[in-house]
């Protein structure tokens, strides 16, 4: 019974996929393949459909309905140009030596100092009752503790900077 069907069923779905592919965006084949694997699902469940070609005919149109979602959905990765605010590869580079050197530093300080400076350089932008609550500190001490933090990294990065 499957293979009668598939034979029978066959022009009439490269027909149907050929006239959906184009609006939809989508290749012929793949509308196809799409509609076969339904297909094959029905049968395996043993509901195959009473209307054969009608239910094609339907199938093809939801999937290329479905492929129309989803190419509007999804965004091509690489194809939309970065915004690196106007600047050239080697301001790019310097930008990054200059973020890896500070990431550097704020490892090598004292106490608490590198938890709290990794939640404020977050780019979870954490607020400071977040940030407090993942620390375990009150929120009224975070400003301060900052401020020491800030004080132990600007001594650690000016003989680094003043090597430059």
């Amino acid at each position: 019974m499957t293979h009668e069907l598939v034979t029978s069923l066959r022009p009439l779905l490269t027909a149907e996929a050929s006239a959906e592919a184009y609006a939809a965006g989508a290749e012929a084949g793949d509308l196809e393949q799409a509609v076969w694997l339904r297909l094959l699902e029905r049968l395996d469940a043993e509901d195959p459909p009473r209307d054969p070609q009608g239910w094609l005919r339907r199938a093809v149109r939801s999937e290329a309905r479905r492929t129309r979602r989803t190419s509007r959905l999804e965004r091509p990765y690489g194809v939309e140009p970065v915004d690196d605010g106007g600047r050239d590869p080697e301001q790019l580079a310097l930008d990054a030596a200059r973020g890896r050197a500070v990431r550097a530093a704020v490892r090598r300080l004292p106490g608490r100092c590198p938890r709290l400076m990794e939640a404020l350089l977050s780019p979870e932008d954490l607020t400071y009752r977040e940030i407090a609550g993942e620390l375990g500190i009150s929120q009224g001490s975070l400003g301060p503790e900052r401020s020491r933090c800030l004080g132990c990294l600007r001594r650690l990065l000016a003989p680094e900077v003043a090597a430059r």
